[in-house]
């Protein structure tokens, strides 16, 4: 586990999911994972390895999986030629479909699918076919009419009779847990919303009605961070999104982040995104379109 990195996306809680499309010439994002689902849709790059949990394929010209919460996965550029990759990767909240919402008959073969993905799923080439032009334009919708088409993507992807599993079943992320706690829900709702302020582990202690000491062990055994770093998540979190979205300084983005010194606003930055801000800034390319 330690060459994986965790992936700290720009998604916030105010969003439904998030489109990054792209035309390159190579893969250079490292062995990542990350809380959303993630459904990426490659074309025009034979040749490419793909690396899902402990599968590892070269692909084809035309490529989509989805990937579950917490699964490591990365495409690497391998034996692929082309000069022009496609990429459209969209990421959504594991919680945007709601457990209960899930069950109703309805929705029972997106349900099944979604289960299915915390190990990686390809689709066949017929059913990429039917829909990766769909994928291609999802970003020309707006508002609700883009989560309605989201939904209807998944629902067709997900009575594909032809999707086959990627990683092994006894193959597993030991970074994955499940919270399952209204505590901690409560404590992530307040970070989600106050980042940009000072927050201390005694007014989240205060907030979920236990002591400090006891919060403290609480959040690290419940996520496998401790507050400081759950927090620190959160706000480069938000300050990657900025990175993205406006044209503020990396200064005046660390500080609406909630970090009061940039030396260390850099250096935690570069330890989870493997580059400094600037340089995140600068290799952007592409467009990331959040709904």
């Amino acid at each position: 586990m330690n060459n994986i990195i965790k992936e700290i996306t720009p998604l916030t809680q105010n969003d439904c999911f998030t489109i990054f499309s792209r035309v390159k010439q190579d893969f250079d994002f490292p062995l990542h994972f990350h809380e959303e689902f993630e459904l990426n849709l490659i074309l025009n790059a034979p040749g490419a390895k793909r690396i899902v949990g402990d599968n590892i394929e070269e692909i084809t010209d035309m490529e989509l999986v989805l990937v579950g919460p917490n699964l490591s996965h990365v495409w690497t550029t391998h034996n692929c030629k082309s000069e022009e990759i496609t990429e459209v990767t969209i990421q959504w909240h594991k919680d945007l479909f709601d457990d209960k919402m899930l069950r109703r008959n309805q929705l029972s073969f997106i349900r099944k699918m979604f289960e299915r993905s915390v190990r990686g799923i390809l689709f066949p080439r017929e059913t990429i076919e039917k829909v990766y032009k769909r994928i291609l334009d999802i970003n020309q919708l707006q508002g609700f009419d883009s989560v309605l088409e989201l939904m209807s993507i998944l629902h067709d992807l997900s009575t594909s009779k032809s999707m086959r599993v990627l990683s092994d079943a006894t193959f597993n992320n030991d970074q994955v847990l499940n919270y399952n706690s209204r505590r901690i829900d409560k404590a992530f709702e307040f970070m989600n919303a106050n980042f940009d302020k000072p927050i201390t582990l005694k007014d989240l202690a205060k907030l979920v009605s236990m002591a400090e000491i006891s919060f403290s062990r609480f959040i690290k055994k419940r996520t496998g961070n401790t507050f400081i770093d759950s927090l620190n998540e959160i706000r480069l979190g938000h300050a990657t999104r900025m990175l993205i979205e406006t044209t503020h300084s990396v200064a005046e983005i660390s500080y609406n982040c909630g970090f009061n010194n940039i030396s260390n606003f850099n250096r935690l930055f570069k330890k989870k995104k493997h580059c400094t801000p600037k340089e995140f800034r600068e290799n952007f390319s592409g467009t990331r379109v959040f709904i």
